[in-house]
C-alpha cells in the first residue's frame, strides 16, 4: 500500500482512534442552514471512550470490512468499487474516497476493521468519531499531509456530503482536535476551532461532578435533525428563537468554566435542554423524561442528553458528593450511569509491528 509518489512504502498494519465528545452546549447550531445564516456555536469536551480503526493486509485481490462490535463483515473484490447503498457504508465510502483521491484508482488489498466504546446512536459522536479515526488511520499509512482540520473536513465530507448522511459539524472536529473546545461554525463554510484554557483545578472539579447514563434507547438521529432543517428552512419562528438560545448557550458555557463555576454550567445545561426541545418533536421520549427526572429527584443540578436527542446518552451535572448515589439511582431504574473523564488528545494513529 504505496501513495503514487511517496519515496517509501509507508506502514500497512495501523491502527487509530479518536475520541467521542459530550456535546455541552450549542448542538445544533452546526447545521445548515442555520450556521450557514447566522453562525453557530458549540462548546464541547472529548471523553475517554473512542472509535477504533485498524488496516492489515488482506487476501490478494480483495478488500475486506469489519465492525467487531456489530458483528458485520463484508467481502468484496477489489475489480470494483465497493457498493454504498448499505453494510458498512461508512468503511466503504473512506476506503473508497482513499482510491480515488490518493492512489491513482489503484485498490490496495487491505482488511479494515473498526470498534465503537459506544452503541450505535449514543449521541456522543461516534459515527463521526468512527469516520476521523478511519481517516486517520489513512492518513498515517500513507503519510499523507493532512492536518486536524483537514482530517475533520474530509470526515464531514464523506459523511455528510458523500453519503448525505443529516447531521451538524462539531463531531468531526472534535474527535479529530481532542480536548475541550469553543467551536464556531462561520458563513463561507469557515471552521474555528478554540481550545479552552481551562485551569486543571477547575475541570477536575467539573469531570467529578460530571456522569452520563445511556437511556437504553440507541436512535436514529436523522428524522429529529431532517425536522430541525425544515424548521430552518421555512424560519419557523419557534425553531429559529430556540437555535439562537442554544448558540448563547455555548457562550455561556464557556463562560461558566472558564470561572470554575459548575453550578452554572448545571444552569446552561438545563437552558439548553428546554431549548433543545423547541426545535423538533421526539428529542425527549418516554424513556428519556423518565430517567431524566429521576435524575432530578435524586439531586441532579442539572442535565440534558448529548447528541440529537431521541435516545442515547443522558449527562448529568451534581455535587460530586451525591454523584455515587445519583449513579446508583439511575443504574436500578434501568438506566447504565457511569461517571466519565475528559480526554486532551485528538485522533492519533500508529504503526503496528509485524
Amino acid at each position: 500500500m504505496r501513495r503514487p509518489g511517496a519515496k517509501d512504502a509507508a506502514p500497512l498494519d495501523v491502527r487509530a482512534r479518536a475520541p467521542l465528545r459530550l456535546g455541552l452546549a450549542g448542538g445544533g447550531t452546526d447545521l445548515s442552514p442555520y450556521c450557514d445564516q447566522f453562525g453557530g456555536a458549540v462548546l464541547n469536551a472529548t471523553i475517554d471512550r473512542f472509535a477504533f480503526a485498524h488496516i492489515a493486509p488482506g487476501e490478494p485481490g480483495e478488500v475486506a470490512f469489519r465492525a467487531r462490535d456489530m458483528g458485520v463483515e463484508e467481502h468484496h473484490s477489489i475489480k470494483a468499487p465497493p457498493p454504498l447503498d448499505g453494510g458498512l457504508v461508512l468503511h466503504k465510502a473512506v476506503y473508497q474516497h482513499v482510491v480515488e483521491t490518493f492512489l491513482g484508482g489503484r485498490p490496495p488489498s487491505i482488511v479494515v476493521s473498526t470498534t465503537i466504546d459506544a452503541p450505535p446512536g449514543s449521541g456522543l459522536g461516534s459515527s463521526s468519531a468512527l469516520v476521523v479515526a478511519l481517516v486517520e488511520a489513512f492518513r498515517v499509512a500513507l503519510d499523507l499531509p493532512l492536518g486536524p482540520y483537514d482530517v475533520a473536513r474530509l470526515a464531514f465530507d464523506i459523511e455528510r456530503v458523500k453519503l448525505g448522511l443529516a447531521g451538524g459539524r462539531q463531531d468531526h472536529y472534535a474527535a479529530a482536535f481532542g480536548g475541550v473546545n469553543y467551536i464556531e461554525f462561520l458563513p463561507g463554510e469557515r471552521t474555528l476551532v478554540s481550545p479552552l484554557r481551562v485551569p486543571r483545578a477547575y475541570l477536575n472539579e467539573l469531570e467529578a461532578s460530571l456522569l452520563v447514563c445511556f437511556t437504553g434507547q440507541s436512535r436514529r438521529s436523522e428524522d429529529i435533525i431532517r425536522e430541525q432543517i425544515d424548521g430552518l428552512e421555512s424560519l419557523d419562528e419557534q425553531t429559529l428563537a430556540a437555535m439562537h438560545q442554544l448558540k448563547e448557550d455555548a457562550g455561556l458555557m464557556k463562560q461558566a468554566m472558564l470561572r470554575g463555576d459548575v453550578r452554572g454550567v448545571a444552569k446552561v445545561l438545563m437552558r439548553s435542554w428546554d431549548a433543545k426541545k423547541r426545535t423538533a418533536k421526539g428529542i425527549a421520549t418516554e424513556a428519556v423524561e423518565r430517567l431524566f427526572d429521576i435524575g432530578m429527584a435524586e439531586g441532579a443540578w442539572g442535565g440534558k442528553v448529548s447528541g440529537a436527542g431521541g435516545g442515547g446518552f443522558l449527562m448529568f451535572c451534581t455535587d460530586p458528593e451525591n454523584r455515587y448515589q445519583l449513579i446508583s439511582a439511575l443504574n436500578e431504574a434501568g438506566g447504565q450511569a457511569s461517571s466519565i473523564k475528559f480526554t486532551f488528545d485528538g485522533a492519533e494513529a500508529w504503526s503496528v509491528p509485524r
